[in-house]
Parts: structure tokens; sequence; C-alpha cells
């Protein structure tokens, strides 16, 4: 039986769950116990040591209406649970940490900096690093695939940034170490918050750097918009351009590197590449169905500003909500068949970037970098065979796989 099929949950024990345990993600996604949380407590108190607790919520259902309900459910006080009892020093700077009208206010000239239209011109040379990236693997010999995707949040944002490609290793690094903070592979000897510090104080240096440069010398880009936009008649500061420029690193490394890892190796357990590969017209809605399948994002945090009702649950004003991701995406009452990985799967509304007013600002730029990377893939490869361990990343909020050694056949 494969890890993604939770079998029977009779044996899942919730009450000695803890969903904020970064080891409870270190072989994959724990479905078995979300299947548990839908059939018997889709919102469950979670208690956490030193930091009160939160509201764990895995229906699609409740989800929803906890991303939807803004003025319920708020996101100025931190999205992520390592915010869990701490202050949110980008409330009301950062997109993603600001509720609206003033979410809109700075939100919406990013949006359409990061169009479809607006990208395109960078397309192409997306299209030649994603070559770049695979064109190892046509030796035919053993190749890390997540190794090479770990290039492409910043192959994708660095020129959108106008972040110099020789400085793409080190913050795709720090990001890393921002997100998936109790990995092994990024925790440092000091341990959890000595490393969020170190990558907190490193990268936003780099980044007020980048700032301080673009308004000596504009260039037209990402940076420039954020850093020429006023809200509520003022000018953003050089740390407000520096937490939305991290807000959408963040974005960034979790939907594009690991989408392709988590799919392929489905693709490779259940036989389905050539299916996909060999019907070019099933791009788009195969992507979708990765992005479903994959949820790179595992939570999103939220507090109530008032107290209410979530199904037969009372929060209380204050209350820490967090939506799990994966879990929702599973959900039988929504999906049919949810433990398939179905690239014909209509329709499929996901929520994999969120919903509401705070659906992900990057959504266009990631699919357009997906469906980069797949096509190239599919163009290059007829197939792809498992050639060691797999290793999944250690985190709460980050779903994905960090190793992923393949031997592929060029066509």
């Amino acid at each position: 039986m494969r890890r993604d099929s939770p079998g029977g949950t009779s044996g899942v024990d919730l009450d000695r769950l803890d969903l904020s345990d970064p080891r409870l993600y270190g072989d994959g996604e724990p479905h078995g116990v979300w299947r548990a949380m839908r059939e018997r407590q889709p919102v469950r108190w979670q208690p956490v040591d030193g930091r009160s607790g939160f509201w764990a919520v895995a229906s699609y259902a409740g989800a929803e209406l906890v991303l939807t309900d803004h003025a319920t459910f708020t996101s100025t006080r931190g999205v992520f649970l390592n915010m869990l009892g701490r202050e949110e020093p980008a409330s009301d700077h950062q997109f993603a940490a600001t509720d609206p009208p003033r979410h809109g206010q700075i939100r919406r000239p990013v949006q359409r900096e990061l169009t479809v239209r607006a990208i395109r011109r960078h397309a192409e040379t997306l299209r030649i690093d994603v070559a770049r990236l695979l064109a190892p693997a046509l030796d035919g010999g053993p190749f890390d695939f997540a190794e090479a995707t770990s290039a492409l949040p910043m192959a994708m944002l660095g020129p959108l940034l106008g972040i110099p490609a020789e400085d793409w290793p080190r913050l795709a690094r720090l990001v890393a170490m921002s997100v998936a903070e109790d990995d092994p592979d990024y925790q440092l000897p000091q341990g959890t918050e000595a490393t969020l510090r170190r990558a907190h104080r490193e990268l936003f240096g780099y980044l007020l750097n980048l700032v301080v440069a673009h308004r000596r010398h504009p260039r037209a880009d990402l940076v420039d918009v954020l850093a020429s936009m006023t809200v509520g008649g003022e000018r953003l500061s050089a740390g407000a351009v520096v937490a939305n420029c991290y807000s959408l690193l963040l974005g960034a490394s979790a939907a594009i590197p690991h989408v392709p890892n988590v799919a392929l190796l489905e693709l490779i357990r259940s036989g389905g590449y050539a299916d996909w590969a060999g019907n070019p017209q099933l791009l788009d809605s195969g992507v979708e169905e990765a992005l479903r399948w994959t949820s790179p994002a595992r939570h999103f945090l939220r507090c109530a500003t008032r107290t209410t009702r979530l199904g037969d649950v009372t929060i209380a004003e204050g209350d820490a909500v967090v939506v799990w991701i994966g879990s929702a995406n599973r959900d039988e009452r929504v999906f049919s068949d949810p433990y398939t990985f179905d690239v014909r799967r209509t329709p499929n509304r996901h929520l994999s970037f969120g919903d509401g007013p705070h659906y992900c600002v990057g959504a266009s730029i990631a699919r357009l970098a997906l469906r980069t990377f797949f096509a190239e893939m599919f163009a290059r490869f007829s197939s792809f065979e498992l050639a060691g361990e797999v290793e999944h990343v250690r985190s709460t909020w980050l779903g994905g796989v960090k190793r992923l050694p393949v031997v592929a056949t060029p066509r």
C-alpha cells in the first residue's frame, strides 16, 4: 500500500497527536492522521508546549471558510506556525500579514507585475534554465532530481527581483533555513531558533541592500514597484519592501520546486509517467493535479478576531486557527478518489494556493514555471526510475522531497 493511501484510521489515536511536531512529516504526509481528523474531529484543539496551542482544521469546508473570512480570521498576527505566540513584525506592512482593505493596496501593484502577460518576457530564459537544470540527467547516470529543482524558484524570481545569478544558491539556502528550520540538512547546530535568526538576519540584510541599490539605480523590476508604492498616502518603508520580497521568496520556495519532485515520485511509483507525457493536452490539468497532490504549503495560520463557531466547536477571540491544506486537498467530500493522482481530474478546486483575498499572489508565475518544467521534462525523457532512498523535508509548513535520486531514460 502506498504511504499516501491512509487505509483504516481506527488505530490513529488523536489524543496523542501533535501536529506541531516536525517529525510527524519526516517520512511524507500524514494522510492517515488527517483522514482520522476529518472523520472524527475536523476541528480539534492542539496544545503546544510553551505556546498555548491552536485549533487544527482538517476539512475542506472548514479550511475554505477560515481562508475566505478575513474579518473573523485575521492574517495580521502571523501566517505560519513558527509565529505562534509571537508578535508579527510585518503586520500591516507585508501583504501576506495584512487584511483588506490595506492588503489590496499593497497586493494589487504586485499582482499586476506578476501576471502571465507581464512575465512572458522571461519565459524563454526560464525554458533555457530548466533545460540546463535537467541536462545532467541526459547521460543516464544517477541524478538527484530534487537538487535540480531546488534552483527553480530563483531562476523564476531572480530576474524579476534583479538578483544576480551568482547569488541564487546562497539565497536558496537561506530561504530553506527559514521554512524548514527543523530539518537536519538546514538546521544549525545551535538549534531551531538560532537557525531562524541566522536565516532572517542574512536574508533580510541581503534584501535591504538590494532595495537600497534599487532606490539609487532603479531597474524597472518588481523591487522598484514595491519601493515606489504608496499605501495610505505614504511610501512603503525599506523594511516593508524587504518583508514583501521575503514573502515572495517563501511562496516560490514551496510551490515551484517541490511540486515536480512529489509528482515525479508518484508517477514513478504508479507507472503514470508515460500516460501524462504522451498527452500534451493534459499539461494544464496535470499541473493542477500535481499542485493538489503535493500541497507544498502544508498549513496557513490565522487568529480569530471574535468568538465564533466552526463546525460544532466554539473558537474564542484571540485563538489561533491552523488550516491543513494537505488534508483539505484529500477531502472525500470534495474530491472523488482523492488518493489517486489523476491528471484528467476536473474540476479540481484545490487549496494549494490558498483562497479568498490571500490567494497566492504568485499563482500565475508558479503555474507558468511548472508548465514549463513539465513540458521540458516530458520532451527530453521517456521514463524515470528511482536510484536510491527518497528523503522528505522535515517541516510543519513546507511539504516536499529534498532528495530524489533517479536514473532517467532520454528520448
